[in-house]
């Protein structure tokens, strides 16, 4: 998998028109490129009458072969505003493998001024946009792009989802034949049920009868300008003689829809049950969000500085791919924040504390876009930070410091929630096709969908008691900001972190302590912390003045980790039904057992993590939303796999070990 995603060459000409030096073409026409995106895209896949036709709560989902300069998305969220219920919702999804940068698109999107409103939303919205699969929102949800940036044979066959349109685009076959090929026609089978469309400018004989084996019925029809003939067709069904595409394991395929209300409660209001609760109420529900304190980002969420940490494997991992993905989806929330009061984008520079570490970070180096991370040497490291430190490191310049209960605040206070503060949810049932909340004897709340965000709290659920979260606590000190260290300019990380200052107090934190359950501050990880701050810049301790353990202030909170450091994220089956079904496994791990998972009706889990949360909570909100909506999902479905809570029950049962 390449991981280093390149972005586009662009040339401009006389006209002010794009060319891409790799594939030596234009990206549009100036005199007509509007005209043959609505002809060749709009028109022929029936998108006026379609958009038309979706009552409120319906969705349309529409696929894309080259996003190039998003003009065919901004013109089929043009069309969708015109012609749409207000609450009707498009999903569009969109393959590019050498994205655009931001000063590029403006460019290009400046020669649009009839677009001028969707051009200003998308360019909003267009930063972090990295490697892999990107969740852009718009209009509060009504409107959504998921961008797959990379290799269109790579990225499509990772996506877990249906598509209603195709728009076949890019450039031309001539210029680009290792896109137009059979394999990615099949991809397009794949993710298309019967009756979905398609459109495409080119009428090549050789693509249209490869559509024609992938399952389409193509037929020619007049273009537009120069383009004499396009194409247009429907997907019949898979054809008879290619080998079905592999299904789903069982525990990981889709759980039935809730059927009924469309009325949820979650349980847990930091950082995973906010995100959780915004993203359902996006889509209509109707959200209960149950908190046991008195108001939401309470416990871990509730630190006054958390820090876009992220900890990359130059190998595509699974983790690594949910990292990309999280932070570019939290960092494009963050802007709807107010910059220096609830967010700060200063940057992120980790030290290259030792050999291993330095070594680490030259192969990211090698592996990343330079615009996600790059390598600085002391002295530059030193001129960014505006302090003295004892190395360079790995700067993220798009990554800085958040105030997690401004996020919080923020997803809780969206139309659809109800947050409800000292509702302390102490068991939950199953009655009359309702989860209900229990505190005590009182009869908290009850929906047919409930998500438990409570962190490792969710383990004094029955269903939930088995899932292999732990409690690890860590503890933050607050430190008065003086004239001499508000030159510091960006978060510096080693074994801690430091920021600058947020209303006059920098954040160093936070310890490790696996072995304490008291969330009393004490003097020894004050001490600790300190400790780590000297290795971080002696430069900055001396400038924040003597500083004392025993008089500092702070507070402790318990993260939420799993075994792997992988979220747990997803619907949640019966553990003892599960292993049931599934005893096979323990004896031949190939085995796949053709049997339905006995999944617990409309509860899911969205926990575990760990000190990552800021970049990989909100993005598991979107992907709770996603099953529970039956819509293309926000990440690989590899990587929801791998966030899966059944994993654990299939290891188990490979493993022997129930």
């Amino acid at each position: 998998m390449t991981t280093a995603a390149t972005h586009a060459q662009i040339d401009w000409d006389e006209q002010g028109r794009p060319h891409s030096r790799a594939y030596a073409d234009v990206y549009f026409s100036l005199e007509s490129g509007l005209a043959e995106t609505r002809h060749v895209f709009m028109l022929q896949n029936r998108l006026e009458e379609r958009f038309t036709a979706l009552q409120a709560g319906e969705r349309l989902v529409i696929g894309e072969t080259g996003f190039g300069t998003g003009l065919n998305f901004l013109c089929a969220w043009q069309l969708f505003e015109q012609c749409a219920d207000p609450k009707a919702r498009l999903h569009f999804i969109s393959v590019e493998k050498y994205p655009l940068t931001r000063a590029d698109l403006t460019r290009a999107l400046h020669l649009w001024p009839e677009l001028r409103s969707q051009a200003d939303a998308l360019l909003a919205q267009y930063v972090a946009v990295h490697q892999g699969f990107q969740r852009l929102v718009f209009e509060s949800g009504r409107v959504t792009l998921t961008l797959l940036i990379g290799d269109a044979l790579e990225q499509l066959p990772l996506l877990d989802g249906t598509v209603d349109a195709w728009f076949l685009d890019g450039f031309a076959p001539a210029k680009n034949p290792e896109m137009w090929t059979p394999e990615l026609f099949a991809e397009l089978a794949r993710l298309s049920r019967p009756g979905t469309s398609i459109g495409t400018f080119t009428s090549t004989g050789w693509v249209r009868r490869s559509l024609k084996a992938a399952g389409f019925k193509m037929k020619r029809v007049p273009g537009i300008g120069h383009k004499w003939e396009v194409l247009r067709g429907e997907f019949q069904g898979w054809p008879h003689e290619l080998p079905a595409p592999a299904p789903a394991k069982p525990w990981f395929a889709r759980p039935a829809l809730p059927a009924g209300e469309r009325r949820a409660l979650v349980i847990g209001a930091g950082l995973a049950g906010c995100a959780t609760a915004a993203s359902l109420a996006a889509r209509g529900w109707q959200v209960s969000l149950l908190e046991r304190h008195g108001d939401v980002a309470q416990e871990a969420s509730g630190n006054p500085q958390g820090v876009l940490y992220l900890k990359l494997s130059a190998h595509g991992t699974a983790l690594s791919q949910l990292i990309l993905s999280g932070f570019g989806y939290t960092r494009r929330l963050l802007e709807q924040l107010q910059r220096g009061r609830d967010w700060d984008d200063c940057g992120v520079l980790q030290l290259g504390f030792d050999a291993k570490e330095g070594e680490r970070q030259a192969q990211l180096a090698a592996a990343f876009d330079p615009q996600l991370l790059h390598l600085l040497d002391r002295p530059g490291a030193e001129a960014l930070a505006g302090i003295s430190l004892p190395s360079g490191g790995l700067f993220y310049p798009e990554g800085g410091w958040v105030h997690p209960p401004a996020l919080c605040q923020k997803q809780a206070g969206g139309t659809g929630i109800s947050l409800q503060p000292h509702h302390n949810v102490l068991d939950l049932r199953r009655a009359n096709g309702q989860w209900q909340a229990w505190d005590g004897d009182r009869l908290l709340a009850q929906a047919p969908v409930a998500v438990l965000c409570g962190a490792a709290e969710v383990k004094a659920f029955a269903a939930s008691a088995d899932l292999p979260l732990k409690r690890i606590r860590g503890q933050i000190t607050r430190l008065a900001q003086t004239a001499a260290s508000a030159q510091l300019a960006t978060v510096v990380c080693a074994e801690g972190y430091v920021a600058p200052a947020r209303l006059g107090e920098h954040t160093l934190g936070a310890s490790f302590d696996f072995n304490n359950d008291d969330l009393t501050p004490t003097v020894a990880e004050h001490q600790g912390n300190l400790q780590m701050l000297d290795e971080i810049s002696r430069d900055l301790a001396e400038r924040l003045g003597p500083l004392s353990a025993e008089q500092a202030q702070g507070r402790a909170a318990f993260r939420c980790t799993s075994p792997d450091y992988l979220p747990i994220v997803g619907p949640l089956a019966d553990r003892e039904a599960f292993n049931a079904t599934y005893a096979v496994l323990g004896k031949d791990a190939r085995q796949v057992p053709d049997l339905p998972c006995p999944w617990l009706d409309g509860l899911y889990v969205n926990s575990g993590h760990g000190s990552r949360g800021l970049i990989t909570a909100p993005l598991s909100g979107e992907l709770i939303a996603a099953w529970l909506d039956d819509e293309p999902l926000p990440l690989p479905r590899d990587v929801a796999q791998a966030c899966h809570p059944n994993r654990f029950a299939v290891r188990a049962l490979v493993r022997g070990k129930l």
